[in-house]
């Protein structure tokens, strides 16, 4: 039995506690470091942090001693509003290093070739050679439910009209205001002008999806382009992060288009309602996170994929758990991955050796 792959993981949020969780019981995968961004969390014990038993591994924020440590893969899911600018870097020093990473934090990155800063690219690029490292991204949205299921949807099809890739959602979980209130818009006026908003940002966001399956399915994208649609609620409602007011916004919705010789071909719509009821025009589910893939073509194509409980947030929680397993099950396959930036395209079906108890 060959030794299992030592591993680093970076960040103890919700994503980063399933991933020390889940390494702990993989017999092909040992943790060996935890970096954390808290002060309050230095000396902790990891297992403790992640919510499990303690593993005798101190939580730290040395990462020059991690590095140390000569791990083969550094799992990545530290977030914030700086995200990429403080992603990169780390990024960079561990390929130089000669470590693996897989991520969840830059989503942009799922296809690196279409990523929008080339400065940074270009670093990564370069320090993933250097150090004969790998680095892949992943995720469930964008990632697993935004292009491999739509492009495994797709091995059925004669011909294709278009792809449609949608997540509906009932957020009314998430605590954090300045994302939920600044970012997206909702508690505010329709006047407001959130993140969301910003030119050419949904673009962006969505970019690396469409142009992933463009790839996979040998399709020459003439542009991208994208619209935000708000809805307001007519009641209050409570959630997570305070009271959304009747007259404000209840429900966002963005659609971003891959435009193919002048028509929409790959379309990646996210839906965010903080009530059900509100936005009733616009598509549901009963379920807290519902992923769906449709295909208009030879023959029509709909799947529908949900994760954890109906409701209750389950499906906050299966959605988390996803995310984490999406690239804590790809370890070993990127580890044994030619050195450079990967994409979904570039790796096989990361199945779970070892998830059988």
């Amino acid at each position: 039995m060959t030794s299992p792959l030592r591993t680093v993981v970076w960040a103890t949020g919700g994503v980063g506690a399933v991933a020390i969780d889940a390494i702990r019981h993989r017999p092909d995968l040992e943790l060996i470091g935890v970096w954390v961004h808290s002060p309050d969390k230095v000396g902790r014990d990891a297992g403790e942090l992640a919510g499990g038993e303690a593993l005798g591994i101190k939580a730290t924020d040395d990462a020059a001693a991690l590095i140390a440590l000569r791990p083969e893969c550094v799992v990545y899911t530290a977030s914030g509003p700086e995200r990429d600018a403080a992603a990169v870097p780390d990024y960079v020093r561990l390929l130089e290093a000669g470590i693996n990473v897989v991520s969840t934090s830059s989503t942009a990155l799922v296809y690196p070739p279409s990523y929008y800063s080339p400065e940074w690219l270009g670093q990564l690029d370069a320090a993933a050679k250097a150090g004969n490292a790998s680095f892949y991204v992943s995720g469930v949205f964008p990632g697993f439910g935004s292009d491999q299921l739509a492009l495994l949807m797709s091995t059925q099809s004669n011909s294709i009209r278009k792809i449609t890739v949608t997540e509906v959602a009932l957020n009314d979980h998430y605590p954090v205001a300045d994302v939920m209130m600044n970012g997206m818009g909702f508690g505010r006026p329709l006047e407001f002008e959130p993140m969301l908003k910003t030119p050419g940002f949904i673009e962006i966001a969505w970019r690396a999806t469409i142009a992933l399956v463009a790839d996979g399915l040998g399709v020459q994208l003439d542009d991208v382009v994208g619209k935000l649609d708000r809805a307001v609620t007519d009641r209050d409602i409570e959630v997570a992060f305070g009271t959304i007011p009747a007259g404000t916004c209840g429900a966002v919705r963005t659609h971003a288009a891959g435009v193919v010789k002048g028509e929409e071909r790959i379309v990646v719509e996210h839906i965010i309602r903080m009530s059900r009821d509100v936005a009733p025009d616009w598509p549901a589910s009963e379920a807290d996170a519902t992923y769906r893939v449709d295909i208009e073509g030879e023959p029509d194509i709909h799947c529908e994929m949900t994760l954890g409980d109906a409701e209750g947030h389950g499906a906050g929680r299966g959605a988390m758990a996803a995310t984490a397993m999406r690239v804590v099950n790809a370890i070993p396959y990127v580890v044994d991955a030619k050195a450079g930036l990967l994409s979904s395209l570039d790796m096989p079906n990361t199945l779970p050796r070892h998830a059988f108890g």
